[in-house]
């Protein structure tokens, strides 16, 4: 990249966490780039979200679903095409966008226009930067650290940079064009690393539904999509060897509840197994819910609803009990009951290609799908004795290593190019390198469809009802 460099002069900012702007640049309160928007009363507009990495989206709703939504939140605020929309109790997360087209947000948000000397692409950039973040926090108010908001009448007063229009537009262009490199680099990697699951899915599915002898007699299962199982297997209902329970954990605190951390569905969809050392969210829980739902040893955890039904039934395995750690919202916990099954091989049979296809078929829904409690008691596995459950489970372990090993470059892989590029958007949007000279070359081919690829595969995307909308 030649004609990136720094600008050829700078002077102070004044501001601590850029301490230094190009020459022509200005600092400038929000209030002169952007005017507040607060228009209800457009029932017919699209619902828009808010996606932590890459801001604004329309929301994929069911025209009939939508409109029975939209009869409760008569509230709901118009954002126009461009317009910035940020979630007051998350944008110190990333939670804010431009508009990409006109759409309705809840009165969680807070819209905001931009003037002519803004572009509201080079803000959103700006906004989601972990430095301006951090003033984000500064600025945002409340009763309680994790429910603070940056209300409007905070954020006018907050300083932005200001270049020069015509360099916006052009950092804008330059920004794009390489987060559709990376979003390239990435989908390439996400492909390697669906081959290499279905590898491993077909190593234990096999595993789990026929064992390791090749040469041991079948019988017929009785079950159309299990097919045959060796002659001494059982076949068990999940209810007769599991106590089955959903919860309903939140992930907010409440004063008179007990602090817990919180197992929820990203670990569970990130992780084959879940242990003390992860980075797990801290929140609150009732005393029966803690009772209920602390996790122990030999418990399996699964996504119950998701939305789609490819990512529901995920199954992750508790080796160890864990004092303190509850299982939350959006997840069944199984926990066997009889000495005829371990955990581990329970996860691993969930786990298999032919139970999770029964739990995508079997999950209902319109524009969110879920399991039933039903659907997982009366799920079925073939079940060995407990001393060949063990050597399928220590199999398993050894014949995935390698791939897992390189699940876990490539995922790593990907984790370094999203630093990268979070670094170079900070550089760029804030002055430290100089783009003016960039022009596009052949290969700078800019999709929509392709920077699709830049959300994370289980994205946060913030809740419509977070907040109260008093802005």
């Amino acid at each position: 990249m030649a004609t990136a460099s720094a600008y050829p002069t700078y002077r102070p900012s004044g501001l601590p966490w850029v301490p230094r702007l190009p020459e022509d640049w200005q600092v400038l309160r929000n209030g002169r780039l952007f005017g507040h928007r607060v228009e209800t009363g457009f029932p017919d507009l699209p619902i828009l979200e808010v996606s932590l990495r890459t801001g604004v989206r329309v929301r994929d709703m069911e025209n009939l679903k939508r409109k029975q939504v939209m009869s409760q939140k008569e509230k709901y605020k118009r954002a126009a095409k461009g317009d910035i929309a940020y979630n007051m109790m998350r944008m110190w997360q990333g939670a804010v966008g431009p508009a990409p087209v006109d759409g309705l947000v809840s009165p969680a948000y807070v819209v905001v226009k931009p003037y002519d000397e803004a572009n509201s692409s080079y803000y959103s950039y700006l906004f989601r930067t972990a430095a301006y973040m951090q003033e984000v926090n500064k600025f945002s108010r409340g009763i309680v650290a994790d429910r603070n908001r940056l209300y409007w009448e905070s954020f006018k007063q907050m300083p932005s940079l200001v270049p020069p229009r015509p360099e916006q537009d052009q950092i804008v262009a330059y920004l794009r064009a390489q987060d559709a490199h990376i979003a390239r680099f990435i989908k390439t990697k996400r492909d390697l690393i669906k081959l290499l699951t279905e590898q491993k899915l077909r190593i234990i599915d096999h595993a789990v539904t026929r064992g390791l002898d090749t040469s041991v007699a079948l019988k017929p299962s009785g079950i159309d999509w299990l097919g045959e199982v060796p002659e001494h297997w059982e076949v068990a209902l999940i209810k007769h060897i599991a106590d089955v329970r959903f919860s309903g954990v939140d992930k907010h605190s409440h004063d008179d509840e007990t602090p817990v951390r919180l197992c929820n569905y990203t670990d569970v969809y990130k992780n084959d197994r879940i242990t003390d050392d992860m980075d797990l969210m801290r929140a609150t829980a009732t005393a029966a819910e803690i009772a209920r739902l602390t996790l122990k040893a030999g418990d399996v955890i699964l996504t119950k609803d998701s939305e789609t039904p490819d990512d529901i039934g995920v199954p992750a395995w508790v080796p160890e009990d864990l004092p303190g750690v509850v299982c939350a919202y959006h997840l069944g916990l199984l926990r066997p009951v009889s000495n005829r099954v371990l955990g581990e091989f329970l996860f691993r049979a969930i786990g298999s290609a032919r139970t999770a296809q029964q739990f995508h078929v079997l999950a209902t829904g319109v524009t969110r799908f879920a399991l039933g409690k039903h659907d997982v008691k009366n799920a079925v596995v073939g079940l060995p004795p407990v001393e060949e459950q063990q050597s399928i489970c220590r199999w398993i372990t050894t014949e995935c290593q390698p791939l897992d090993d390189a699940i876990a470059r490539t995922e790593e892989e990907i984790k370094l190019i999203r630093e990268y590029r979070d670094r170079l958007i900070a550089d760029v949007v804030t002055g430290q390198v100089d783009v003016r000279g960039w022009q596009p070359g052949p290969d700078d081919v800019v999709d929509d469809v392709a920077l699709a690829a830049l959300v994370d595969d289980q994205e946060d995307v913030t809740e419509e009802e977070d907040g109260d909308g008093e802005d």
